[in-house]
């Protein structure tokens, strides 16, 4: 299957192990190097109608995601890993690896 970062952007992610709906796509990190995917971005959910700014964006681990759909795509992260409510830029441990949101 081949698809372009373009296409992610009309997919919703969702978690798999709490059903919550984190929102779209927006951005997508790689290694230079290697030129591997390795995360994709979701900015954060809008605080009271987005007039007060909003919440930091979730980076996902390209190892959390377990399946693309045509419309969706399946994460598995952790309930615990910070996705809810979690607030300032410090580091989160995804399986050795660490992200920042």
């Amino acid at each position: 299957m081949i698809c372009r970062i373009a296409d992610f952007r009309c997919r919703e992610v969702i978690n798999i192990r709490t059903g919550c709906r984190l929102g779209f796509v927006s951005d997508a990190l790689f290694e230079i190097e290697t030129g591997r995917l390795v995360s994709l971005t979701v900015p954060g959910q809008g605080i009271f109608f987005g007039l007060l700014g909003r919440r930091e964006d979730y980076i996902i681990p390209w190892e959390s995601v377990k399946r693309i759909g045509d419309d969706i795509i399946l994460i598995d992260v952790p309930d615990d890993a910070g996705f809810a409510g979690r607030t300032g830029n410090s580091p989160r441990d995804f399986g050795g690896k660490k992200f920042f949101r």
